[in-house]
């Protein structure tokens, strides 16, 4: 089907891989150990989608886990100990990374399905590239592969600002932002599709907001299920994603209607 978009930029962990983005939870938990400071796998979690290096100066400016620091160390966390937790946690998720790369459930029958309609497959994630270098070629092996990445560390300024996604029009030769659409799990992802111009699509069950696997939603009875939606909607929702759907393998028809709204003359937030 010809039309007027052109490409799809998806976010990688709990969008395409690593349902319930589980991943850096344990790792951000014990890099944070290490330096005396214990923290719950909410805290880890609430700054996700942002570069690494960012997150870490999000957790420590918490009030709960600033206190902590100072109770611990005799001073307020300053640069260099974001630094210092940073230089212990790459390394620790180079070291699990691997075990969370199965592809979401319908990812590679939609990649299939983007090629089939001539839309190109971009890619930004929060992950250093040392850390995706070992994701690609798992991810490849089940049946996906992106046009191109963009990473944490590759651009003086990432997410939450439209870099990252300036990038993508450029390593795949698409424009205006308005033929893009950018599919996230977080706020600040979709923030950046948002900045660009672009459609966004906000995933909810698959992703950090939900925080489930495959398993635990599928234990979950349609009331709790509805309830976990409408838990992950909300906290999405303030970022003003054009769509919420509940993973990547409902975003065909989501590409369906905003073909037709473009075609009507529409644009991405209205």
């Amino acid at each position: 089907m010809a039309g007027q978009l052109k490409a799809v930029v998806f976010d990688w962990a709990g969008t395409v891989i690593d349902f319930g983005s589980f991943a850096p939870m344990g790792v951000f938990v014990e890099a944070f150990r290490r330096f005396g400071i214990e923290v719950s796998i909410a805290e880890a979690r609430a700054p996700m989608g942002r570069p690494k290096w960012d997150h870490i100066a999000a957790m420590l400016a918490q009030p709960r886990l600033a206190a902590a620091w100072a109770a611990r160390h005799g001073r307020a966390p300053g640069p260099e100990d974001i630094q210092a937790v940073y230089e212990v946690f790459v390394p620790l998720n180079e070291e699990v990374v691997s075990d969370f790369a199965a592809l979401v459930p319908g990812v590679a029958e939609l990649a299939v399905a983007l090629r089939q309609r001539g839309l190109k497959i971009g890619s930004t994630t929060g992950y250093t590239r040392s850390i995706m270098d070992r994701v690609l070629p798992l991810a490849a092996a089940q049946g996906y592969v992106a046009d191109n990445l963009v990473c944490a560390g590759d651009l003086p300024q990432g997410r939450p600002t439209p870099m990252n996604m300036y990038r993508c029009f450029l390593d795949l030769g698409v424009w205006p932002g308005q033929a893009v659409v950018k599919v996230d799990d977080t706020g600040v992802g979709i923030d950046e599709g948002r900045e660009a111009g672009c459609w966004t699509v906000g995933v909810t069950l698959s992703g950090n907001e939900a925080g489930v696997t495959v398993a635990e939603l599928a234990a979950l009875d349609v009331a709790q299920r509805d309830a976990l939606r409408e838990r992950a909607s909300a906290a999405l929702r303030p970022h003003r994603p054009d769509f919420l759907i509940d993973t990547v393998a409902d975003l065909l028809p989501v590409l369906e209607e905003i073909e037709l709204r473009l075609a009507r003359g529409q644009r991405p937030g209205e």
